[in-house]
C-alpha cells in the first residue's frame, strides 16, 4: 500500500478550500483518508497555509510521499520535503 500526502477539496461551489491529507494513493481525491495534516486556502490574499510539521515528518518517516503540490506548499512553509 502506497501512502501519499495530497490535497482533498472541501468548501462550497466555486469556493474551494483544500485539506492536506494522508491517503492511500488508490482512493479517490475526495474519498477515504487516513489523517488530516493541514489546510490550504488560495482564496485569501496572501494564501493561507497551515501544516502540522510534526505529523508530516512522522508520516514521511513511515514512507509517505508528498504530491508535487503538497511538496511546493511544504517548501513555502519552510519544511524540507526531502528530509526523512
Amino acid at each position: 500500500m502506497s501512502v501519499r500526502l495530497r490535497l482533498t477539496r472541501v468548501g462550497s461551489h466555486k469556493n474551494p478550500v483544500w485539506r492536506v491529507v494522508v491517503a492511500d494513493q488508490r482512493s479517490p481525491r475526495d474519498g477515504r483518508i487516513i489523517e488530516t495534516v493541514g489546510r490550504y486556502n488560495a482564496q485569501t490574499e496572501p494564501s493561507t497555509i497551515s501544516l502540522d510539521e510534526d505529523r508530516i515528518r512522522e508520516w514521511m518517516a513511515k514512507g509517505a510521499q508528498p504530491t508535487a503540490t503538497v511538496r511546493r506548499l511544504m517548501r513555502t512553509q519552510g519544511i524540507d520535503p526531502n528530509a526523512r
